[in-house]
């Protein structure tokens, strides 16, 4: 297949580097920025593509959706990595767009912190719409396992929710972490690993995280309200018999 990819940041520029890596597939790459084998600032470069990521920041992705309008055919498959599904899932195109977003990432950005191995083991999110081929479903699940993630098939409403329970309300929380500590300089000075561990999110795509917060505020405040009340009841709580069957939980979650 013949596979593009706009924008070559961490996202962008990982599906890239691997596809480049495996050699099973042409691949193509948009960017304004990165000078490599088979990059440029030239969308027409597009045309014929069986398949085109598009992993722009989200503030322009509808433009860019709107771009590829009037360049792709009806036959090509094409597939978002935003944060966020409901927003893209709104509109129509002539060519099969299938809204997904891979859960992968790391605190930098940028080409030169993009790596083949980004995905491997990683889940991928797809938000099929109601009028997608699930031909076309399976077409893209392939590549997305190619690239070393495993596909979880949901609707945009409940994937923008989710995402506000385990990213973007821990990307608010680790923010307002730090914050409430500028004005401290001794928990300044006896921050250690588990501060820095639990503050990682403070370090985010600046964009991306403005992108987030307004774009998905009525889900973050609901899980805000969702954590106030689960702080409150453990201080109201057996707090060592609950945080030993959380200590539990978290263990089964990621030891599964």
């Amino acid at each position: 297949m013949r596979i593009g990819v706009i924008g070559l940041g961490l996202i962008g520029g990982s599906i890239f580097k691997n596809i480049l890596e495996a050699k099973k597939h042409d691949i193509v790459g948009i960017s304004r920025s990165v000078n490599e084998f088979n990059v440029s600032n030239d969308y027409n470069n597009l045309k014929g593509c069986d398949i085109v990521f598009v992993c722009t920041p989200m503030n322009v992705t509808l433009d860019i959706l709107a771009k590829l309008n009037d360049i792709l055919d009806e036959k090509t498959i094409v597939s978002d990595v935003c944060s966020l599904k409901e927003f893209v899932s709104q509109k129509s195109y002539k060519y099969k767009f299938i809204p997904s977003h891979p859960m992968a990432g790391t605190e930098h950005q940028g080409w030169e912190y993009a790596f083949p191995d980004l995905f491997e083991g990683a889940v991928w999110a797809v938000t099929p719409k109601d009028d997608t081929d699930m031909k076309d479903f399976a077409i893209l699940k392939s590549i997305i396992e190619e690239l070393g993630a495993n596909t979880v098939l949901t609707t945009a409403k409940e994937h923008d929710k989710a995402v506000a329970l385990i990213s973007h309300a821990p990307m608010l929380v680790a923010q307002a972490l730090c914050k409430n500590i500028t004005d401290n300089e001794l928990a300044q000075k006896l921050a250690s690993s588990g501060f820095r561990d639990t503050t990682r999110l403070a370090m985010s795509n600046v964009e991306m995280a403005n992108d987030m917060i307004v774009m998905n505020k009525d889900n973050i405040k609901d899980v805000i309200s969702m954590l106030n009340a689960n702080v409150d009841f453990l201080f109201s709580s057996d707090y060592k018999k609950e945080v030993t069957e959380i200590k539990k939980f978290r263990e089964e979650l990621y030891n599964k």
